[in-house]
């Protein structure tokens, strides 16, 4: 068969995105962002992110599909996000996908979000092809994971998440100690920019020798988190105004110094020299700059997707579609529902084993 052409819809935080790929190929990717509305609450609010997905979901649609020069009646297939994410904001899209699958006589993929991250790496035309196995860091707002991808579409493990606050959550919460506004992360970049990244030494969670039988891949923010609450009051008792260069750049140090330590120990361990970054803090130049320096000393390399590409996106998810479909997996049925905490190990849900399986076919780049 053809490389499928599929619009993939993902609503799984505060961004409506809507993307549209033929096998490997980009098409469209259309974002609209809710996050103006929820910086008046400083984080994400779920029922406002579920209305803003209501007004969005039609406009977006229909943008994608003028970018991408194709109509409905043109798809092959449908993608939704099903998990994880918040609850509310899943379920309309997972509702907008059923409807749109169902009246267009079209098959519909649900997919897993996290894995979605990984498969934005596929849309890079000039990245060549993915290999495997690989580890992928995925670091965003609701989600870290350290993953062990052996197959995108058949096998990916789990090594280790957060216990607690996600990276992307931490940096808001220290961006609000600080007096910065939301979203915290683009802003704790900025103030660290003339900041020491050593002039704190903050603790950097789940590291300890003790840490490494049980939570050796884990990772845990609330504990940086309040040390950085604890000394900021601390100083601030003292009636010096607070630093907030040095604490910005000292906080986001001891993030990224557990995400790349911990990533790139698993790229030893598992003897895996290719480490993949995903999600929307990749945008951290910081982190960026770290990975790639110490994975270069460390003999591993690192795949970066197009940042643009890295936050939520309905591209990545009809790109997981796409290779799914080319990889013979039937569609799912229709009854699956919003699964806030979808394991990583759940690429697709609820395949239908009843359904013709596609035409396998490596999707053309």
């Amino acid at each position: 068969m053809d490389a499928p052409l599929v619009l993939g819809i993902e609503t799984s935080c505060d961004e409506t995105g809507i993307g549209i790929v033929r096998g490997r190929t980009l098409l469209s990717n259309t974002i609209a962002s809710s996050m103006d509305e929820h910086a008046r609450y400083g984080g994400v609010v779920p029922e406002v992110a579920a209305r803003a997905h209501l007004e969005a979901l039609q406009p977006s649609i229909d943008a994608a599909l003028a970018e991408a020069g194709v109509t409905l009646a043109d798809l092959d297939a449908v993608a939704v996000t099903s998990g994880p994410g918040l609850a509310g904001a899943l379920m309309v899209g997972v509702g907008a996908a059923k409807g749109l699958a169902v009246a267009l006589d079209k098959p519909l993929y649900a997919v897993n979000h996290l894995v979605g991250h990984i498969a934005a790496d596929i849309l890079d035309a000039e990245a060549g092809e993915l290999e495997y196995p690989t580890v992928a860091l995925l670091v965003s707002g609701g989600h870290t994971s350290l993953l062990l991808v052996r197959d995108l579409t058949s096998d990916v493990e789990l090594l280790g998440e957060t216990m607690d606050d996600a990276a992307g959550e931490a940096f808001d919460k220290v961006a609000r100690l600080l007096g910065l506004p939301y979203p915290g992360g683009p802003e704790i970049d900025r103030a660290a920019a003339t900041g020491d990244p050593a002039a704190i030494r903050f603790p950097r969670g789940l590291s300890r020798a003790s840490d490494m039988a049980s939570h050796r891949y884990d990772f845990s923010f609330s504990g940086l988190k309040t040390a950085v609450a604890r000394w900021v009051e601390q100083h601030e008792a003292t009636g010096e105004p607070v630093p907030v260069a040095d604490v910005a750049a000292s906080f986001r140090e001891a993030v990224v110094d557990v995400l790349v330590t911990k990533a790139l120990d698993a790229c030893v361990r598992y003897g895996v020299p290719r480490l993949l970054l995903g999600g929307g803090v990749i945008a951290n130049k910081r982190l960026r700059d770290v990975a790639l320096e110490r994975a270069a000393a460390a003999g591993v390399a690192v795949r970066i997707p197009p940042l643009r590409l890295c936050t939520d996106n309905g591209a990545m998810i009809a790109a997981l579609a796409a290779e799914l479909i080319a990889s013979g997996r039937r569609p799912s049925t229709l009854a699956f529902g919003a699964d806030s905490t979808l394991p990583v190990t759940e690429i697709q849900v609820a395949e239908d084993p009843d359904a013709p399986a596609p035409d396998a076919e490596t999707p053309a780049p």
